[in-house]
Order: C-alpha cells, then sequence, then structure tokens
C-alpha cells in the first residue's frame, strides 16, 4: 500500500509519523478516512479518536479537536491537543468525567452550558480511547 507523511502539530508539542498508510479523524460532519492520493482539502475537526496506521502497526490518538490539511501526498493535523491511547492517564480522564457530570447535575444559570458538555465530551473520548 503506498504512503503519505503525516505532521501533527499542536501548541506544546510536533509529532511526526512518516510511511502513514492510512488516517481516520473524527471531522465535524462524521469521521473520514485518508490514504495516499488524497483530495486536497481543509477539514475541521472534533473531539474524537484519531486513527493512525502504519507498517508497524495501528495506533490510536484522543484529540479535543483542530483542522486537518489534506493534500495527496500529505496530511497535516493542526490539533488542540492529542493523547496517544496508551499514555492517557486514566485516572485523570475519570475524575474529569466525575467532575462534569456533578456539575451537569447541580447546573445553575452561571454554568456555561457549552463548556460543560465540552468536558464532558473530551472526558468520555478519552476513557474510550484509553482501551484500544
Amino acid at each position: 500500500m503506498k504512503t503519505f507523511s503525516l505532521e501533527i502539530v499542536t501548541p506544546i508539542k510536533v509529532i511526526i509519523e512518516e510511511s502513514v498508510k492510512y488516517l481516520r479523524c473524527p471531522g465535524v460532519d462524521g469521521s473520514f478516512g485518508v490514504m495516499h492520493k488524497h483530495r486536497n482539502g481543509v477539514f475541521a475537526l472534533e473531539t474524537g479518536e484519531v486513527k493512525i496506521e502504519t507498517n508497524n502497526g495501528t495506533s490510536w490518538f484522543a484529540t479535543s479537536g483542530g483542522f486537518a490539511e489534506i493534500t495527496e501526498d500529505k496530511a497535516e493535523l493542526l490539533l488542540e491537543s492529542i493523547e496517544k491511547s496508551n499514555e492517557i492517564d486514566v485516572k485523570r480522564a475519570t475524575e474529569a468525567l466525575e467532575r462534569a457530570k456533578a456539575r451537569r447535575k447541580n447546573m445553575d444559570d452561571n454554568v456555561d452550558t457549552i463548556r460543560l458538555e465540552a468536558s464532558l465530551s473530551r472526558a468520555l473520548n478519552r476513557l474510550k480511547v484509553s482501551k484500544k
């Protein structure tokens, strides 16, 4: 299978994967896959899982959203955050989920519901990806 270059950039680090065979991202309109010679485009990403297949196997990552720029031989992901499945702190993610659930249960007019739902979504996603 032909490969393409992948670069992942966050505000605090750069991850480069060479020889990527397949990439799946959580687009705002649903997940999409990328292979060599993919049609060019820029896509908005939401909280979800990123799947990367290389000659060495498959890796799973949790992300909280960002953008993907795809060309026929390169994909660049500009992400708010990304964590590899085996590096996710499950205890911290569980605590974040419990805090978000407690805030939702005790909501008042001062609670920012958009931020609350985003926190809940990120915690659930991190826990789901940590099991892969």
